[in-house]
């Protein structure tokens, strides 16, 4: 599969989460429709993807959308996911993101060999993955999501205890989101290279889209290691001071 190939399957699969007719624009373009059911971001939110050079941005209503329209027209489309920018021209009550969002071929796909480490697999709701979470704490439980993967757990243990573990969430499109988590005390080991391969692999073998998520650096460089390419990131954004059934653009 080619990258072209991958990145508009993945514009396809976010152009269908935005709930209503949507498309990426040519490069510079920035395409905002209103939707308040939108998947790509919070309800009530404003939600920004850009991919390949152009974005597509959904809003809750018809008014919030006009500001919306008005104030990104200020910024080069590079700049309508760049949180601290974005705040520059419209009121912002709160932001979650940037993500980078990164995509990789089967041609592209650099697996890692488990080496030493021992791998077996879990299910999603295998008692293991959840002392994993706790020991991993709240934040990074809730940014990794091994709560909500439908693939199986490929996991690596020390002691009889679960250290790491990685998986994907089937989205539409056939998108395989995948999802990596490593208990602190066994960080920088590799193995989140090692898990990720796996889930990574097992997405590819039944023809599925992988997709790589993440804000933080750690995660990135898990990433780039596996062969995935960044193609562009998404931005959510709370309009400050008006609710999300806004309507008088004036």
């Amino acid at each position: 599969m080619p990258m072209d190939s991958v990145m508009g399957r993945a514009r396809a699969l976010w152009e269908g989460l935005a709930q209503v007719p949507v498309s990426f624009a040519p490069p510079g373009g920035v395409d905002v429709v209103v939707s308040p059911r939108s998947g790509l971001c919070p309800d009530g939110w404003v939600g920004v993807v850009a991919l390949g050079g152009s974005a597509i941005v959904t809003a809750p209503s018809d008014g919030i959308a006009v500001l919306v329209r008005d104030a990104l027209r200020r910024l080069p489309v590079e700049a309508v996911t760049d949180g601290a920018l974005v705040r520059q021209v419209l009121p912002v009550a709160r932001v979650l993101g940037p993500a980078a969002l990164s995509y990789v071929s089967p041609a592209g796909f650099r697996a890692v060999e488990a080496g030493a480490s021992s791998v077996e697999r879990l299910s999603a709701a295998h008692p293991d993955m959840r002392r994993l979470e706790r020991s991993a704490g709240y934040e990074d439980a809730g940014e990794a999501a091994l709560d909500e993967i439908t693939s199986p757990a490929f996991v690596v243990r020390e002691h009889d205890r679960v250290i790491a573990a990685a998986g994907y969430r089937a989205w539409p499109g056939r998108t395989a989101h995948i999802s990596v988590l490593t208990a602190p005390e066994a960080r920088g080991r590799g193995l989140a290279r090692v898990t990720g391969s796996l889930a990574v692999a097992h997405a590819l073998a039944v023809g599925m889209l992988p997709q790589w998520r993440a804000r933080r650096p750690d995660s990135l460089r898990v990433a780039a290691a596996l062969g995935f390419e960044e193609m562009g990131f998404q931005l959510s954004v709370e309009v400050e001071g008006l609710s999300p059934d806004f309507s008088d653009a004036g």
